[in-house]
């Protein structure tokens, strides 16, 4: 394993040390792995609180910020925070308006953001959770975790948060939030697998002419596993999965990201933007908005996911709204 890192225990703390120097608009608690906005929380607004493990950079930590999260919450690689580094971040943030938590669908996170919320309560913290689950590459059933929380997340922060800055109601930012997830599909693939700085040794292995497909962002098993394609066949492929599960959106337009998992190179993304133009242009469906790079990452992966979430009038306005966070900025 070759890392810039220093040891893998302190990996997270190492690099949040790093925003905070980058960031002087942030507070950081490296210790903790708490991030918040300088001067918040604003009286009476909305907050926003995501988190979950390291390793997916630059969510959560780098969506803090005007428009977008007031918190996030970072714990070990692919680990989950606890439950104490949550509720404190929650009640910093926390400006009598209530806080609503995006949470990604995993077990762990699940669990501990609900006992951080009950502690919140016991206080007299309003609370409301929001869960993604928008990766079709799992199954829904009745028992069992369900789908994985992967690139909606970002579109959710955004809508969300755009939305609670200006000044809706708790229930209005849940709702919303509600919203842009049951209109959000996403599904990835993968070219390698990752490495995490404690395992030091690939997650998983792929034969110099495989690739993953329906792979999740802490390298969990996908689909299957086919001969290596072109950008032309992935897309397609990638495509079908989400239009099999999302078909209203032949005619709607729609929010597309084009999401590296940290080790394709840009050439790459936009390659593959391009052919998901062309796949869902055949189609008939309109991109109104889209975003290429690497947003919800897994460590050095090769690969990509895509998300596509319908857009309404309503959700096209709050995502245009000004954003102001280390990672995501317009209209300021």
């Amino acid at each position: 394993m070759k890392k810039l890192i220093n040891s893998p225990e302190s990996v997270v703390a190492d690099a949040l040390r790093g925003m905070a120097a980058a960031h002087p608009e942030l507070s950081v608690d490296a210790d903790k792995g708490i991030v918040t906005r300088a001067g918040s929380p604003v009286a009476g607004k909305v907050a926003l609180l995501s988190g979950g493990g390291s390793g997916h950079e630059p969510l959560h930590a780098g969506f803090v910020g005007r428009g977008m999260l007031a918190a996030a919450v970072a714990g070990p690689v692919f680990t989950s925070p606890v439950p104490d580094n949550i509720a404190a971040a929650t009640c910093a943030v926390d400006a009598g308006a209530g806080v609503l938590h995006i949470v990604k669908n995993y077990t762990g996170d699940i669990l501990n953001f609900t006992m951080a919320a009950e502690d919140c309560e016991d206080e007299g913290v309003k609370v409301e959770q929001v869960v993604v689950d928008d990766d079709v590459a799992v199954a829904r059933t009745a028992n069992g975790p369900g789908r994985r929380g992967t690139g909606a997340t970002l579109f959710v922060e955004k809508i969300a948060g755009a939305l609670a800055e200006e000044g809706a109601p708790l229930a209005e930012v849940a709702a919303v939030a509600r919203k842009v997830n049951s209109n959000a599909r996403s599904y990835g693939v993968a070219l390698t697998s990752c490495t995490t700085p404690a395992k030091g040794s690939p997650n998983f292995t792929l034969g110099e002419d495989e690739i993953e497909l329906g792979i999740g962002i802490h390298g969990e098993p996908g689909r299957e596993r086919r001969a290596l394609m072109t950008a032309a066949e992935t897309a397609e492929a990638m495509l079908d999965a989400i239009l099999d599960d999302l078909p209203e959106a032949a005619g709607a337009p729609v929010i597309l990201l084009v999401n590296g998992l940290g080790a394709t190179p840009p050439v790459e993304l936009y390659i593959m933007r391009a052919e998901v133009e062309r796949v869902l242009g055949e189609r008939g469906i309109t991109v109104a908005r889209s975003l290429v790079g690497n947003y919800v990452t897994s460590l050095d992966m090769a690969g990509c996911t895509l998300t596509l979430c319908r857009a309404d009038e309503e959700l096209l306005r709050l995502w245009d709204a000004p954003v102001d966070a280390p990672s995501l900025r317009w209209g300021c």
